[in-house]
């Protein structure tokens, strides 16, 4: 029983030793000079193919570890070099409806000239105030408003879930989208989250896709085109270059990549007037993206038209400004309120604005807080310079309290 045992204890030894030291050559040699090839044992090097032989041996072979150690010695591998990185393309199917009434024609989306990026009104709690919202967008298709952008820097589309974002989408699809074009915010820094986002809001009905590039965690130019082009398949997308957010500038050369699909509608182009008419000269569809800025890309520099933040207040002014003639007097008379409504971050002048007209609560999610008492005067004093009638909503404007101001950190 003793001698029995001891054989079996030695002949599991020496299988150890073997699995022991065929791991060590395979891992040192074969798999390291041979990273690129098919690891099946008939693309192995015959050469290997003895040695390995040669290391296991037959049951009566015996190898020293001297000799063991000489042909290691004698085999040092190379540094292993890896193979320039390439981008594994998605193998998933575009989840996206062929159905005509899911699918709008790019060439619509390229026909509009005044898109309202919409603010999201709040409940006490904090959830949407979806009757006041119904409101607002109401007042932008009466005033000639041709598209809404939802869940936007905005309509703060960075404070919501992703449940609420394509529900708010969904919503507005389902109540307005026979009259307005409706553009989902479902960009992301996040390409997994873009997609996902995308393919939820087009599946949902929204008319295109409004899409950053990454932020905070940017990335490359070649990374750039991978991101976009991984949603672009999708369905019609505007492509937003806002540099002050992002902290990253999308180049011409980007663009003119991402131009090459049949989905691409064209730019919300914020760095300025001589980028604009870059693009324009080629033949791209341009938004400009800053209202101070707006009239002057329209008529000298070629823009298509605007996505606004101030058309939330002032709707039949800002259509005014774009679609009729060039008009430098509403242009000088609508500045001050331009200026007003960012100088603080966008959308806490509008947040503010809204409320202090009556037309949503105020409400606000934090990080946003209410303009200081100071700035919600002047505001008053802008409303009657312009004309109470030019604003949305029939309330007379106040000032508001401190106090009248509910901010919420959970919601």
């Amino acid at each position: 029983m003793s001698s029995s045992m001891t054989f079996r204890s030695i002949s599991l030894f020496h299988l150890f030793k073997k699995y022991l030291l065929f791991y060590t050559f395979a891992s040192s040699s074969l798999f390291t000079n041979h990273a690129n090839e098919d690891f099946s044992t008939s693309s192995w090097p015959m050469s290997s193919v003895t040695d390995y032989h040669l290391l296991l041996g037959s049951s009566t072979t015996q190898l020293s570890l001297h000799t063991v150690a000489n042909k290691t010695k004698r085999r040092i591998p190379k540094r292993w070099i890896s193979p320039r990185a390439a981008v594994v393309h998605n193998f998933h199917l575009p989840m996206r409806s062929l159905e005509v009434k899911n699918r709008t024609p790019v060439d619509e989306i390229k026909k509009l000239r005044l898109i309202t990026a919409i603010k999201t009104p709040y409940l006490p709690d904090g959830r949407f105030d979806l009757e006041a919202y119904d409101a607002l967008i109401h007042l932008q298709i009466l005033n000639g408003v041709e598209g809404v952008v939802v869940g936007g820097t905005t309509g703060e589309g960075q404070l919501m879930s992703w449940d609420e974002h394509i529900m708010l989408i969904g919503h507005t699809v389902n109540c307005f989208g026979s009259s307005i074009k409706v553009i989902g915010n479902t960009g992301s820094n996040s390409t997994r989250e873009a997609i996902h986002a995308t393919e939820q809001g087009f599946a949902v009905g929204m008319h295109a896709s409004l899409q950053i590039n990454p932020y905070y965690g940017k990335t490359s130019q070649n990374g750039l085109i991978s991101h976009f082009q991984s949603v672009l398949s999708m369905g019609p997308t505007i492509i937003y270059n806002v540099p002050s957010r992002t902290g990253q500038d999308i180049p011409p050369s980007v663009i003119k990549r991402l131009s090459e699909s049949s989905y691409f509608a064209g730019v919300k182009e914020c760095v300025g007037d001589a980028r604009i008419k870059e693009y324009v000269d080629r033949g791209l569809v341009i938004w400009s993206g800053n209202d101070d800025e707006c009239h002057d890309s329209r008529w000298d520099y070629g823009a298509h038209g605007v996505i606004s933040v101030a058309s939330n207040l002032v709707p039949n002014l800002m259509h005014e400004l774009i679609f009729r003639v060039k008009n430098e007097l509403l242009n000088t008379k609508l500045l001050p309120l331009i200026k007003w409504l960012f100088c603080e971050p966008n959308p806490i002048g509008l947040n503010t604005a809204l409320a202090q007209l009556g037309v949503v609560r105020p409400v606000f999610r934090l990080p946003y807080v209410p303009l200081p008492i100071e700035k919600r005067r002047e505001f008053v004093d802008i409303v009657t310079d312009l004309g109470r009638h030019h604003f949305v909503g029939d309330k007379d404007v106040r000032v508001l309290d401190d106090d009248d101001f509910i901010l919420l950190g959970r919601y």
